[in-house]
């Protein structure tokens, strides 16, 4: 069980990473190498901005309860 939320955790956390580079910043981030840059206009970045706010707290959501699950099944088994 331990080493199921393990790799979950593994994961989400490659993920988590992933999303976080993705999302646009001030300067543009590594989003506008996917086309995500300020050449695109219109709404359609507009939603894909908003998709990947969404799966990145998704993530984020996952990534946090694998955390709280895996701290305690190691408190019960000590």
């Amino acid at each position: 069980m331990v080493l199921g939320f393990s790799i979950a955790l593994i994961i989400f956390s490659l993920l988590m990473i992933l999303l976080v580079l993705l999302h646009k910043g001030k300067g543009g981030g590594l989003s506008d190498m996917f086309g995500g840059g300020s050449m695109s206009t219109g709404g359609g970045s507009a939603v894909a901005e908003r998709n990947l706010d969404r799966i990145t707290i998704v993530v984020g959501l996952g990534w946090f309860a694998s955390i709280i699950v895996l701290g305690l099944l190691m408190k019960s088994s000590v």
